[in-house]
């Protein structure tokens, strides 16, 4: 599925399913609620926090798939392509950062 396939894609669910979109403040809150829990997963499997009971069953593929669904709903909501603006941040990024992380000393 391509970027804008997931843009159409929810746009449609969220129009029949969802009956309509939350407004982009309640959308910015949940997508900080579910980045939240992306990285409760972290730092209870790659940090140094521990697993509680209710934790165990946590799936980080899902987590991340949440907040992508939600950016994608800010993204319908307010007009934004993500394709086009993907390119252009990566665009960016190479002219800005071109020798930047090649000179990183903690990087080598």
């Amino acid at each position: 599925m391509t970027i804008k396939e997931a843009q159409e894609t929810i746009d449609r669910w969220i129009n029949t399913t969802g009956i309509r979109y939350f407004n982009e403040l309640t959308n910015t809150a949940i997508l900080m609620e579910e980045v939240g829990e992306v990285a409760r997963i972290m730092a209870r499997k790659y940090g140094e926090q521990s697993f509680k009971k209710s934790d165990e069953a946590v799936d980080l593929a899902d987590e991340m798939a949440d907040v992508l669904f939600v950016l994608i709903c800010l993204a319908n909501q307010t007009g934004v392509d993500l394709t086009d603006a993907l390119v252009k941040n990566l665009d960016k990024k190479q002219v800005r950062d071109a020798d930047r992380h090649r000179n990183n000393e903690k990087l080598k």
